[in-house]
C-alpha cells in the first residue's frame, strides 16, 4: 500500500502548516543550489578559528603592553625602555618578570591540579588534538610577565598557544574525531603564526611542514584559510603593516650568487650551534636542581646584567633586526651584539620561561649574514654590494636551517618584508642551509622536543588512524512508521540531505533522501498519509568499523554522497553511527603522514647504527 492508498484509511494526521512548508522549500531550494560539502563546512570552521585565533593575538599584545608599562614605566618598545633605565633597573626588571612568571606557573599547578600540560604542537603531532584550557591560559599569562620585563624569547608561542585553545574547543564543542579535531587545532596555530608575523602563508606553512608533516590539499587548504582570516583580523582591527620595513634590494651581479651559496652553507652551520646552545642552557638550569621560581629569576638576572652594556638582549630582537636590515648598526657593535643577544636567550630559554626562540632565530640569522656580507664587501665590493641584503638572505637561511623547514623559511622571510627582488639568493641559500643543517644537526628544535616528549610520556604518541575513530554517533534518524510531518521535522532541524531509517534494535534499513519530499511539498494534503517506509530508499551504501579507509574511499567515490552510515556488521546492520568524506580524506592524510615517519625513524635508526659500528 503506498501513501495515496493509505491516505483515506490512515488515522487523521495534521496537516502541514504553511511554516513548516516554506522552511522545506527553502531547505530543498538551498540543498539543490548551494549544498555546501563537508570540505566547505571545514573551511567555514577553518575561517572562524582563524577570526577567533586573530582576536586573541590582538588581546596578548595590548596585555603585554599594559604589562610592560606596568614594569618598566614606559610606553615605547622594549630596547627603547631598557635604554633609559639606570643600570640597577636593568638588572632586577628581567628577575622580577622571571619571579613573577615562576608564581603564576606555581599557582597555576594548584589551579590546573595536576592537569594535562599537552601544548598545541603535542596535541596535533602526538595527541588526540585537545589542548587544555586553564594550563594553557596559565602559560599564557606566565609568558606575558616573561616577555613584557624583557625576557629574550619572542611573544609567537603564546600568540600560537592561545588561538590553538580557541580552535580545540571549537572542535571539541562540534565533537569533531581526532583527526579532523587535530587539523583545527593545526588552524589554531597557523592563525597565531599569521598574527604574529602578519604572514598567512608562512604561518600555513609553518603547521603543515613542521607540525603537520603534509602540504596535502585537505590540511593546507583550511590552514591558509585560518591564517587568512586571522592575517585580515589583525590587520583591520590592529592596523597591522609589513612586519620588516626594507629598501628595495636587488642582485647587483651574477656573481653575487656564490657568495650567497656560501651564505648558506654558513647559516646552516651557526643554525645547529645556536640551537646546541640553547639545549646546553636548558641542562645547564636543570642540573641546578633549584625551585622553579629560582630558575627563572636566575634567568632574569643573567639577561639583566647583559642588559646593563646592552639593552638590546632585551626583548625579541624584532627592533634590532630591523636596524640591520636598514644599515644601523656598526659592525663590531653587532659582532658582540649577537655573542650577547645568543646567551641571553639560552638563558631565558634555558631557565623554562614560557615564550618562543622563532623572532631570536631571525635576528640571528640577519646578524650572520650581516656580518658575512660586510666581510664580502671589504675584500671584493661587486661580491656583496649591499650587505643588508645578506642579512636578509641570512634570516631566511638560519630559520631554514633550525626549523629544517625550507619552504616555510622561504615564504615567511618574503611575506615579512615584501622583497620580491631578494627570492632567487634566498631560495638558493635556505636550500644549501638546510641540508648543512641537516647534516650537522639532525632533527630541528621542534623535532627533539616532540621525540623527547613520546620518549617520556609514551600516552601521548599518536595511536593507528582507524575507521572507528572517524565515526560520529547518534546520527538524526526516524522509524518506518514516522509521518511525513517528523520527517520534515527531522530535516528542518539538521544539515543531512539524507535522514537514516532504522527498525527495532537500531538496524538500518535505508534511507529518506531530501529531494524525495519535494513532489509533496505542493500537496500538503496528501503528504499527511505518507510514511517514512514509503518514501524510503533501500539500496543505500554502508560499511562496517572493520572495514578499511580505501575501501571506505572507493564507497565515497562510486556513489559521491557526503557521509556514510555505520553498521555492526552487514547482518544485523545495527546502526552504529556515520562518517564523512572529509573526515576519511583528513585520516588518510594523516595517516600517510605516519608512515613516512615511521619509515625515516627507522632509516634514521638504521644509519646511527651504522655509524656506532
Amino acid at each position: 500500500m503506498n501513501g495515496l492508498d493509505r491516505l483515506h484509511s490512515a488515522p487523521p494526521v495534521a496537516a502541514l502548516t504553511k511554516g513548516v512548508v516554506r522552511l522545506l522549500r527553502i531547505r530543498v531550494w538551498l540543498a539543490e543550489h548551494i549544498s555546501p560539502s563537508e570540505w566547505q563546512i571545514t573551511l567555514f570552521w577553518a575561517g572562524l578559528v582563524g577570526f577567533l585565533g586573530g582576536l586573541s593575538a590582538i588581546a596578548f599584545r595590548e596585555g603585554l603592553d599594559g604589562l610592560h608599562w606596568l614594569l618598566t614605566g614606559s610606553p615605547g618598545g622594549m630596547v627603547e625602555s631598557f635604554g633609559h633605565m639606570p643600570n640597577w633597573r636593568r638588572l632586577v626588571t628581567p628577575a622580577a618578570g622571571g619571579l613573577l612568571a615562576g608564581v603564576v606557573l606555581l599557582l597555576g599547578r594548584r589551579i590546573t591540579k595536576g592537569g594535562s600540560t599537552t601544548d598545541y604542537m603535542e596535541a596535533i603531532a602526538l595527541g588526540d588534538g585537545r589542548v587544555p584550557f586553564r594550563t594553557s591560559i596559565v602559560k599564557s599569562t606566565a609568558a606575558l610577565c616573561a616577555i613584557a620585563s624583557g625576557g629574550s624569547i619572542g611573544r609567537e608561542g603564546p600568540m600560537v598557544q592561545l588561538s590553538s585553545v580557541l580552535a580545540s574547543l571549537t572542535g571539541r564543542w562540534r565533537r569533531l574525531p581526532v583527526p579532523s579535531l587535530r587539523l583545527l587545532v593545526g588552524c589554531g596555530a597557523a592563525a597565531g603564526i599569521a598574527s604574529a608575523y602578519n604572514a598567512p602563508i608562512g604561518g600555513a606553512f609553518f603547521v603543515a611542514e613542521i607540525v603537520l608533516g603534509s602540504i596535502a590539499m585537505e590540511s593546507l587548504g583550511p590552514l591558509v584559510v585560518a591564517a587568512v582570516i586571522a592575517t585580515l583580523t589583525v590587520r583591520v582591527l590592529y592596523h597591522a603593516t609589513t612586519l620588516y620595513h626594507v629598501p628595495s634590494f636587488e642582485l647587483n651581479s651574477v656573481w653575487e650568487i656564490g657568495p650567497y651559496i656560501l651564505l648558506g652553507l654558513i647559516a646552516g652551520s651557526a643554525a645547529p650551534l645556536f640551537m646546541h646552545t640553547l639545549r646546553l642552557a636548558e641542562k645547564g638550569f636543570r642540573s641546578l636542581r633549584l625551585p622553579l621560581v629560582l630558575q627563572l629569576v636566575l634567568g632574569g638576572l643573567i639577561v639583566g646584567a647583559l642588559a646593563i652594556w646592552y639593552p638590546e638582549v632585551c626583548g625579541n630582537g624584532y627592533s634590532v633586526t630591523l636596524a640591520i636590515l636598514q644599515g644601523d648598526v656598526a659592525w663590531k657593535t653587532l659582532l658582540l651584539l649577537m655573542t650577547c643577544k645568543a646567551f641571553a636567550t639560552a638563558a631565558s630559554f634555558g631557565s623554562g620561561a614560557p615564550g618562543g626562540v622563532f623572532t631570536p632565530t631571525l635576528f640571528m640569522g640577519a646578524s650572520v649574514g650581516y656580518l658575512f656580507g660586510f666581510g664580502v664587501h671589504q675584500v671584493w665590493p661587486t661580491g656583496a654590494a649591499d650587505p643588508q641584503a645578506f642579512a636578509l638572505v641570512g634570516m631566511g637561511a638560519f630559520l631554514a636551517a633550525a626549523s629544517q623547514a625550507p619552504v616555510m623559511a622561504i615564504i615567511l622571510l618574503f611575506e615579512m618584508t615584501l622583497s620580491y627582488d631578494i627570492i632567487l639568493p634566498l631560495m638558493l641559500a635556505s636550500t644549501f642551509a638546510y641540508f648543512a643543517g641537516r647534516s650537522q644537526m639532525g632533527e630541528s628544535l621542534y623535532a627533539e622536543f616532540m621525540r623527547r616528549k613520546a620518549e617520556h610520556e609514551p600516552e601521548l604518541r599518536m595511536p593507528t588512524i582507524s575507521l572507528g575513530q572517524l565515526l560520529r554517533p547518534n546520527p538524526p534518524t526516524v522509524a518506518p512508521e514516522a509521518t511525513f510531518q517528523e520527517v520534515c521535522n527531522a530535516f528542518i532541524s539538521s544539515r543531512i540531505n539524507n535522514l537514516y531509517v532504522t527498525g527495532p534494535d537500531r538496524r538500518f534499513i535505508g534511507v529518506v533522501s531530501l529531494h524525495d519530499i519535494k513532489p509533496f511539498l505542493g500537496q500538503p494534503d496528501i503528504a499527511t498519509g505518507v510514511l517514512a517506509t514509503d518514501i524510503l530508499r533501500e539500496e543505500f551504501p554502508f560499511i562496517t568499523p572493520d572495514t578499511g579507509m580505501p575501501e571506505a574511499l572507493a564507497a565515497f567515490t562510486k556513489h559521491e554522497i557526503e557521509r556514510l552510515p555505520v553498521v555492526s556488521d552487514a547482518e544485523s546492520r545495527r546502526l552504529l553511527g556515520s562518517i564523512s568524506k572529509n573526515d576519511l580524506l583528513v585520516a588518510l592524510t594523516e595517516a600517510r603522514h605516519q608512515a613516512k615517519t615511521k619509515a625515516a625513524a627507522k632509516t634514521a635508526e638504521a644509519d646511527k647504527q651504522a655509524n656506532a659500528a
